[in-house]
């Protein structure tokens, strides 16, 4: 494995899509501690952070035909694990009582006390909002940015036209951002890295 340390992260992509063990088990070396502290730092279970971290390298792993050469394997990693801290808060997954006080501060909160919002409270109130959008908005919205299905595909599964997914991707990013303004520049952030088109 020390000569695989040598390899720059596209070449180590490049032996993944081959099937290459040793490559995925460098690319872990070099990038598994740092997602389960970027985890751990949003979930705050260990145990969870732990069963998510090793969730998205299977997932690595089973689709690394899917990995672009050129992919930002770092970055990669991070948006993988942030759509399933998404996917967890959406699903009821994660406290009840943390989703519902998160939602009561949302509400009460003042603009001030928002900057102070860490990045896993922003997700869990991003979430919460994409919860409340209209429903065949949000199914395409969830389809797009946390199964990450190309309009193509969404539009084959739901029977609808690609413009019309496009047009449901941008009313929902439209609708999120209006009601996330209020939550400071860290939101916006997290919004940003979902407007992916």
């Amino acid at each position: 494995m020390a000569a695989y340390s040598a390899y720059s992260d596209q070449e180590l992509v490049a032996f993944l899509k081959l099937g290459d063990k040793t490559a995925f088990e460098e690319v872990y070396s070099r990038y598994g501690m740092m997602i389960y502290f970027k985890v751990n730092q949003m979930l705050r279970d260990e145990e969870a952070a732990k069963d998510l971290v090793q969730d998205v390298f299977m997932n690595l792993w089973s689709n690394a035909g899917q990995v672009k050469e050129d992919a930002n394997l770092p970055g990669y990693l991070y948006v993988s694990s942030r759509n399933r801290i998404f996917n967890l808060i959406q699903r009821g997954k994660t406290r009840n009582d943390y989703v519902s006080s998160i939602s009561r501060y949302a509400t009460e909160a003042s603009t001030e006390t928002m900057d102070k919002l860490d990045e896993r409270e922003l997700m869990a109130i991003i979430a919460l909002e994409i919860a409340k959008l209209p429903v065949k908005m949000r199914q395409v919205f969830e389809m797009s940015r946390l199964e990450n299905l190309s309009h193509k595909e969404i539009a084959e599964k739901l029977g609808i036209s690609e413009k019309t997914v496009k047009t449901q991707v941008h009313n929902a990013l439209d609708i999120l951002r209006v009601k996330l303004k209020s939550y400071g520049p860290g939101a916006m952030i997290i919004l940003a890295m979902l407007n992916k088109d």
